[in-house]
């Protein structure tokens, strides 16, 4: 985690050529259990509680990883391809996955295209300038 996000990631120590896919299905996952739990959720906390949601952002890209030793050592993930991600999630909106264009046509390429549409928006990230997105 960091801060209240929780990053993910698939190909990692082996490469993956399914990568992309794993990490759609993975993120699709975790967002029809965010949905469940919430409306459980309300019974016992309030209506209120459907107001809580989560955004997720997926890029593809290759990453330096490792272990930084310190007072709390931990394994970290640096790049460019984490920053895009970080921007995917960051612009994104509650309740959606928004997707980069890497990470849509990989998925093509999979035969996934099904799942990807394109965002009518074009998306301004710090860093990045204008960036089309994609929705899951």
């Amino acid at each position: 985690t960091v801060g209240d996000c929780y990053v993910a990631v698939t190909g990692l120590p082996d490469p993956r050529k399914d990568h992309a896919v794993a990490m759609a299905r993975f993120a699709r996952d975790c967002m029809n259990r965010m949905r469940s739990l919430t409306k459980a959720m309300e019974v016992e906390l309030g209506p209120d509680t459907g107001d809580l949601s989560m955004r997720v952002g997926l890029h593809s890209g290759p990453v330096t990883a490792g272990v930084l030793r310190g007072d709390r050592a931990r394994f970290q993930l640096f790049g460019d391809t984490m920053n895009t991600a970080a921007r995917m999630e960051s612009t994104g909106v509650p309740r959606r996955i928004q997707m980069s264009e890497e990470t849509a046509e990989l998925l093509i390429a999979a035969g996934k295209e099904d799942w990807v549409r394109r965002r009518e928006e074009v998306v301004v990230a710090k860093g990045k300038g204008a960036l089309m997105t994609y929705w899951l």
